[in-house]
């Protein structure tokens, strides 16, 4: 386990429009869901591009 403090948190805008905090490693893609799971050859999608607009920054305390 990390210290304290040692997880630097990003903020995201969701479909709603409400912020929501999320690691920054996670920042810059989502985990679909189950219908966007597979694409056209079947293989499964395990990250999906978040657009850029939905991103706000690192969070300030």
């Amino acid at each position: 386990m990390g210290k304290t403090g040692s997880v630097e948190w990003v903020q995201i805008k969701n479909r709603k429009g409400k912020v929501r905090l999320v690691p920054a490693g996670e920042s810059k893609y989502k985990k679909p869901g189950p219908c966007q799971r597979y694409d056209s050859k079947g293989a499964v999608r395990r990250r999906m591009r978040r657009k850029k607009s939905s991103i706000l920054g690192v969070k300030r305390h």
